[in-house]
Parts: C-alpha cells; sequence; structure tokens
C-alpha cells in the first residue's frame, strides 16, 4: 500500500488543515496510509547544525524519505504560509535532502474566500527550489476557502469539495505511481 506523509502547516488544535488530511486519511484509507508528521516539535533551522541535526530532524527527515508521496496542507498566513511549516521544509531542503524528486500534493484551507491561494503561489515556489515534484497545477488545485461552513465535527462534508477532491487524488495516485516506474 502507498505510505503517503503528511505536513500540516498550522499548529491549532482545530486546525481546518489538519480536519482536511484526516478526512483524506479516512475517505482513502483503501488507497494508502498516511503518516502526519509533527512538525511543531522540530526546532529551528539552523546551518551549523544541519549535518548533524537533533533526533527529531533526523525521525522528521526519515519519515519523509521513507514515504512515496508527501501531502502539504497550509494555512495562509499574511497572504503566505505559515513560519512552522516554512522552518520544516528548510530541513527537508538541505544535506540529503529527503524531498528532491519527491511526490509532493499542496492543499490548504482557510476561513476567506480564496482559500491559500497566496500560501500555495509561495508554497510551489519553494517546492520547486528544493526539487519536489509536484502534480501539474492547472485543474487539481486544492484551495478550500470558507472553511466553517465546509467542515463539521472535524471533517470537510461539503459534497461539491468531497467530489473535487476525489478528482485531485486520483490524479495523484496515478502520478505517483507513473513516478515511480521512471
Amino acid at each position: 500500500m502507498m505510505k503517503i506523509v503528511a505536513i500540516v502547516g498550522s499548529l491549532r488544535k482545530d486546525s481546518f488543515n489538519m480536519q482536511l488530511v484526516k478526512t483524506i486519511e479516512k475517505r482513502y484509507s483503501h488507497l494508502f496510509e498516511i503518516e502526519i508528521a509533527d512538525i511543531g516539535n522540530l526546532p529551528f533551522y539552523n546551518e551549523d547544525e544541519e549535518k548533524s541535526p537533533s533526533e527529531k530532524v533526523q525521525n522528521y527527515k526519515k519519515m519523509v524519505a521513507d514515504a512515496d508521496a508527501v501531502f502539504i496542507s497550509t494555512p495562509e498566513f499574511n497572504w503566505s504560509m505559515s513560519g512552522v511549516l516554512k522552518n520544516a521544509l528548510e530541513w527537508l531542503s538541505r544535506v540529503d535532502k529527503p524531498i528532491a524528486g519527491k511526490p509532493v500534493l499542496p492543499m490548504g484551507v482557510s476561513q476567506g474566500v480564496l482559500g491559500t491561494v497566496r500560501a500555495q503561489l509561495h508554497l510551489r515556489q519553494v517546492l520547486g527550489s528544493i526539487q519536489a515534484t509536484t502534480l501539474p497545477p492547472a485543474g487539481n488545485e486544492i484551495f478550500i476557502g470558507s472553511a466553517g461552513q465546509k467542515f463539521q465535527d472535524g471533517y470537510l462534508t461539503d459534497e461539491g469539495t468531497l467530489k473535487f477532491l476525489d478528482l485531485v487524488v486520483d490524479k495523484f495516485v496515478t502520478f505517483v505511481k507513473e513516478q515511480e516506474s521512471k
């Protein structure tokens, strides 16, 4: 079974981005298993420590290296991704670079109507610079806005959004398999 690491860029207890990942984990459990990375406990990236990072960083990097693919669910803070997410990506971009060449599906949820459009633009720039392989964005961008109206009891419940998610996840699974066969 395909193994996916999910990186959630929000530390908030009732994070809609975590709820999205939990929805995906439950809805597609027949396609893949998800392991959620705990990025809130990572130390700040420090170049002085990159060659001998802490055990937390080593475990995190190994988790990503061992996965078939990565989901990144980001909130939008001040028109960009969160600092905790950027820090987590910094650790993945250095020395052994476990995210380089790894299939990644960016996504995000916000209370605003635009979803996380601006945050994901920045996220895609960073992912390109660290050589992650993303599903081409045209028609595959998961920008979930108006979150308060689309989530209930910890899960995404909006039928239109779930149908779109079904299409994108199906394309991503195919994309991952294609990348593995190269």
